[in-house]
């Protein structure tokens, strides 16, 4: 597949699938030639730079890893039979381990070995990236086939020197404010956990990059906690432009959608998501309270940051049993369920660049629209219908200090038909934008630009 080739303004769930089931048999791990790897595959959605840090860099608290190489792991029986073999399953071998080549009986090995008891028949994922450490992850129902050996066990595999590789996007908007899109890319054979994420993430990026949003976006690809660690420590100069974030994750089956608030709980990407969910899927999501553990947006709502991100996923981590098991495979994520997700992303995306502030230029009583051709010639007595509707509430809400979010939770029309109103409404010198709902009122010039360019009537 060619960089950038696919036409995000109408890729399909089928398409999204697809690239999906390029990416699962790549072996990933926080470092190592599979991330390169993938995040160059998904230069096929979008214009993704490939970024690197080397090993040894101290970031934070932390400190940049090796990187893992991982060739081929198995255990064999004494009669030469593989019982666990990394060919089946990259799930197989703990992620990271350190390379083994030994004889072991089953005793000896038990101690490396991971299992889920009541999940007999699924592998789990595990991983040992900051201890030196090896291990193999293998179904109960295999472990309780296996005899007191010895084994043959062998996991070919090394640390060395090298860089820390995430992948970024920024798509400058007509204003410098951001939205920050961060997904996680180091999980290998998770089809959902974090495949989804990925491909959506790319895919979204590739749409805005297609045109010049209100606002600027910025997407980052790392792999998780170290990743986000890593960024964060190298960019801290252009996070006073953020000002709402988005961890995206698990997205591609078909359970309800979770919104997990930032750390306030009551940031203005807090309100804005509330609305969005509430105007597509008002009986298919929930929103949920920070807390600090989970993905990658504990590390920027950590308290020296704050950064307003929350996250967004389907079905919640911890709680489905698929998650981190070989049954987050191609079969658990769906081309409906990626689908209907990239339809939500584009949603919020366009209501994160219209959720405007409006000042009402005809304050003093209702401007005659009639004369303006903006009202129904039939009179009072018709239903004037959603458009003219839409143009009233705006009218009587832009006082200056109200968005178009909160217009929105007022009225029962969706940010998407107040927006439109509003381009209408600005051609006929009614309405004026002042400044994007984010920014304070003494931010609406300088950073913010000129409210003109802000959102300019179609």
């Amino acid at each position: 597949m060619s960089k950038h080739s696919m036409t995000t303004d109408a890729i399909s769930g089928e398409q999204l699938h697809q690239l999906i089931a390029e990416l699962y048999p790549i072996m990933r791990s926080i470092t190592g030639p599979g991330v390169r790897e993938s995040l160059a595959r998904l230069q096929a959605l979008a214009p993704v730079e490939i970024r690197g840090i080397p090993s040894g860099t101290p970031v934070l608290d932390w400190t940049v890893p090796e990187e893992w190489h991982f060739r081929h792991a198995f255990i064999e029986d004494p009669d030469g039979q593989r019982l666990v073999d990394t060919n089946n399953s990259h799930l197989h071998v703990v992620n990271f381990s350190v390379p083994v080549d030994a004889t072991l009986t089953r005793e000896e090995l038990l101690p490396h070995l991971h299992t889920l008891p009541e999940q007999p028949a699924s592998i789990p994922y595990r991983t040992t990236y900051y201890a030196d450490q090896w291990g193999f992850c293998l179904s109960q129902q295999t472990l309780d086939k296996m005899g007191p050996g010895p084994f043959t066990v062998r996991i070919d595999a090394e640390r060395k020197p090298g860089v820390l590789n995430y992948g970024e996007l920024f798509i400058p908007g007509k204003s410098t404010r951001e939205i920050l899109v961060s997904t996680h890319i180091c999980h290998p054979q998770l089809a959902n956990d974090n495949l989804s994420g990925m491909v959506l993430a790319a895919a979204l990026a590739g749409w805005l990059s297609a045109h010049t949003p209100e606002l600027s976006w910025r997407f980052v690809f790392v792999p998780g906690t170290i990743g986000a660690i890593s960024w964060l420590a190298s960019n801290q100069t252009v996070l006073s432009n953020i000002i709402g974030g988005l961890v995206i994750t698990g997205l591609g089956d078909n359970s309800p959608f979770h919104w997990k608030q930032t750390r306030e709980g009551t940031q203005w990407i807090d309100r804005l998501m509330a609305q969005c969910l509430q105007e597509t899927l008002p009986n298919k999501h929930r929103i949920l309270p920070f807390t600090p553990y989970g993905y990658d947006e504990r590390q920027y709502c950590s308290p020296g940051f704050k950064l307003p991100v929350g996250r967004l996923s389907r079905n919640v981590h911890g709680t489905f049993p698929e998650y981190h098991t070989s049954a987050d495979d191609l079969d658990f994520v769906t081309p409906a369920g990626l689908e209907q997700s990239l339809a939500l992303l584009k949603r919020i995306a366009e209501s994160c660049n219209n959720d405007i502030v409006y000042q009402n230029l005809a304050p003093h009583g209702e401007p005659q629209l009639g004369r303006r051709g903006l009202y129904s010639a039939l009179g009072a007595n018709t239903d004037p219908g959603k458009l003219q509707m839409s143009m009233l509430w705006l009218l009587n809400q832009s006082d200056g200090e109200t968005s178009l979010s909160t217009i929105a939770g007022k009225s029962g029309i969706s940010m998407q038909e107040l927006d439109e109103a509003a381009r209408l409404l600005q051609q006929h010198q009614l309405l004026t934008p002042l400044r994007h709902a984010a920014s304070g009122p003494d931010e609406s010039t300088g950073k913010q630009g000129n409210t003109q360019s802000l959102r300019a009537p179609r």
